[in-house]
């Protein structure tokens, strides 16, 4: 695996490159609370692109920070840079926040493929921001993790107790809220076009089979899916929102099997 630095128009992203660096193949787009480290197993498992690229997005180390002004525009000129910088058109596999950016990005260039697991729109997570934002405030990261958790997620206090005795995983999950106010602000402020994804070549919904027809996941797919084109859509059985924890070698199968 390759580390490098990919300037963008403000700051700069770090992604993680698996595979031969000098072929184009297919660049992952991590949502909220994850990063190129929490996709790693995924990235390992494709077998369909001669290279996967790891956008590890700004708020994340070592790419840099928001900045000011940031919001979903700024996502997306991040995934163009990065596209820019690899060799060759490349495939475009977005979860969830990334999901949203890549079909955002396929609006203002062309993209010979987008995949895109269980991508949200901006009604997603709404109710949460005021509390979100409380904890922002008071840098209050235990109580963001047990917002995205029970508010927003829908998990239970059990599943957020049971996450909260592994320490290590709860650091990490700690780590990873520090964006996630600022992110879902970005969300919920945005204007989607009326057509997503006009650009794309073809377009590939993913979602996970414990989500679907089920809020907050399968109803904000089917919200994104209203603003689409043709597209197809494939359920990954036995997994839900989490795939890339919960079965990475499964996902990065379905996700091989879409290539072509």
């Amino acid at each position: 695996m390759l580390q490098e630095r990919v300037e963008t128009r403000d700051g700069w992203v770090s992604v993680a490159v698996h595979g031969d660096p000098d072929a184009p193949g297919i660049v992952l787009v991590p949502g909220v609370m994850s990063d190129a480290r929490t996709w790693r197993h995924v990235a390992s498992a494709l077998t369909a692109w001669p290279s996967v690229t790891v956008l590890n997005r700004r708020g994340r180390n070592p790419s840099g920070p928001l900045g000011d002004g940031y919001d979903l525009a700024t996502e997306v000129a991040d995934l163009g840079a990065v596209l820019d910088a690899r060799p060759g058109p490349a495939a475009v596999l977005g979860w969830s926040y990334g999901g949203t950016i890549a079909l955002l990005a396929a609006g203002e260039r062309e993209l010979p493929h987008v995949i895109a697991y269980e991508p949200v729109d901006p009604e997603f997570g709404s109710a949460a921001l005021p509390d979100l934002a409380a904890a922002d405030a008071a840098d209050d990261t235990d109580r963001a993790v047990e917002i995205v958790n029970r508010q927003i997620s829908g998990y239970s206090a059990e599943h957020v107790a049971r996450l909260r005795a592994d320490v290590g995983s709860w650091a990490v999950l700690r780590r990873l809220s520090r964006p996630l106010y600022a992110e879902l602000r970005a969300l919920n402020t945005a204007r989607l076009p009326e057509r997503l994804a006009a650009r794309a070549g073809r377009v590939d919904l993913v979602v996970g089979a414990e989500s679907t027809g089920r809020a907050p996941y399968g109803t904000a797919l089917e919200r994104v899916r209203a603003r689409l084109g043709e597209h197809r859509v494939t359920e990954l059985a036995g997994h839900g929102h989490l795939a890339h924890v919960t079965g990475p070698g499964d996902l990065a199968r379905l996700v091989d099997s879409l290539a072509g």
